[in-house]
């Protein structure tokens, strides 16, 4: 029997019965990728208030590699409902924090001494490594990368650079952000191509220290090992390297910033093993809490140690039940070979993707990392104009045929997969199949729209 199961028209109406109340006490800010909503979940699936099943290619936007409701995870969870639910570790303190930092102290890449603190989101954990940076190194400035997203704060929409919708009407923003271009070789900012560029962009770093800014200024480099909403872009396996060495080289922090990439995402627990890079700090959340709300910052002890005492906290941070429910997913992750999982994920959807670039001149690029993947539209394969209008088109596509997707790109042309590990090989196979069903679709009305004009 199939996962999917559509029994009303998309939205159904007790869906719509519930956009019209969303309208009416929420405000337009927040982002509302599809007109369904959720009435349970279990593993890779998610069924509507009106009783249609999806196959979940989403994971609420990369949280849930572990699943919807995984076992253990929720067992942990009620485990410690029935003890407590709050008391601020800053004010009386529980194991279970101290467990956890231990273990994604043991698991994060480097052979020295590490600590771990916790927050409650990725934006958070990003926002206190810039702090902890710049309290070890007595510096200001931090300098990030062209296509990032590292949050919605002030200081990480700083940070960030797609500007619409995420920093338009918000400034103005923090003082002391630098950014340069990554590492993007489908879009190469200096026109060059891989391998015969010699990382141009990575080597670019000392330059924006002859140009732009002083070394001595620099607290941090703050980069994701595979860009996130910016589109799934990986780097060349020269990139980190080079950028890891010239902030050794001039005593500038580097972070990993691993909210989306990080927790088995890739097929490693950190993205940035893929490279042999060591960061000073790694970011983590996400899928950390298989489903509740937990960060962490997780770097060299002497960094760590850098700011005072009462200088990092918060009242809910490193909340018991997400403590609890992070030790089990991660226990999920291990015992349950979802790394290798990733890895297998991410080969079936590239075998499948490059058929349909070979066949639809839609699908300009595919790349990923594990089982972080993506496909860039284009409307034409010499410009490489980007496909923006069509990729929102075949995301609608695919939820009203059963198949929850969110798109990515500063360009608005990246379809990304973000699906749980937990998904079997048959459901897999039948989101994919509605994946390579709208791209058929889209490519149909455009070639119809063309022909009549």
């Amino acid at each position: 029997m199939k996962t999917i199961q559509i029994r009303t028209e998309i939205p159904g109406p007790k869906s719509k019965a519930l956009l019209a109340r969303r309208e009416a006490a929420i405000p337009r800010g927040p982002s509302l990728v599809t007109p369904i909503f959720a009435a349970k979940a279990e593993g890779a699936w998610i069924e509507d208030v009106d009783g249609n099943r999806y196959i979940d290619f989403a994971g609420g936007i990369g949280c849930l590699n572990v699943g919807h409701r995984a076992p253990k995870v929720e067992a942990a969870v009620r485990d410690q409902a029935g003890k407590f639910l709050h008391l601020c570790f800053g004010v009386t303190p529980y194991e279970s924090y101290i467990a956890l930092a231990e273990k994604l102290n043991s698991l994060a890449p480097g052979k020295f001494a590490k600590k771990t603190f916790f927050v409650n989101t990725g934006a958070e954990a990003v926002e206190n490594a810039v702090k902890i940076a710049r309290s070890y190194t007595k510096r200001p400035a931090v300098i990030c990368f062209e296509d990032a997203f590292h949050g919605r704060t002030l200081l990480t929409l700083s940070l960030t650079s797609k500007t619409n919708p995420y920093k338009a009407g918000f400034a103005p923003f923090a003082a002391d952000i630098y950014r340069i271009p990554y590492a993007y070789c489908y879009r190469c900012s200096y026109g060059l191509t891989y391998p015969s560029c010699n990382t141009a962009c990575a080597h670019h770093l000392e330059d924006t220290f002859r140009r732009v800014v002083s070394p001595d200024s620099v607290a941090a480099v703050i980069a994701e090992p595979v860009l996130g909403e910016g589109g799934f872009i990986a780097p060349p396996k020269e990139f980190f390297p080079i950028l890891k060495d010239i902030c050794k080289k001039y005593g500038i922090v580097f972070i990993a910033d691993e909210v989306q990439s990080g927790i088995g995402r890739t097929g490693k627990y950190f993205a940035i093993e893929h490279y042999g890079v060591e960061p000073d700090l790694i970011t983590s959340a996400k899928s950390l809490g298989g489903g509740l709300p937990i960060a962490a910052v997780t770097g060299r002890a002497e960094i760590m140690d850098a700011p005072q005492p009462g200088g990092l906290g918060s009242t809910f941070a490193g909340n018991p039940a997400s403590c609890a429910a992070a030790l089990a997913a991660l226990e999920t992750i291990e015992t349950e070979g979802l790394l290798a999982r990733s890895t297998v994920i991410g080969k079936r959807f590239e075998d499948r993707a490059k058929g349909w670039q070979k066949k639809w001149q839609l699908v300009g690029d595919v790349r990923g990392l594990g089982g972080m993947c993506a496909i860039e539209l284009v409307r034409n394969r010499g410009t490489r104009e980007p496909a923006d209008a069509e990729t929102k088109e075949l995301a609608r596509y695919c939820y009203e045929h059963g198949l929850l997707t969110i798109t990515a790109g500063t360009l608005n042309n990246i379809m990304r997969i973000l699906m749980p590990l937990v998904i079997s090989d048959a459901q897999l196979d039948e989101g994919l199949d509605v994946l390579e069903a709208g791209l058929a679709h889209v490519v149909e009305k455009k070639e119809a729209v063309t022909s009549h004009a």
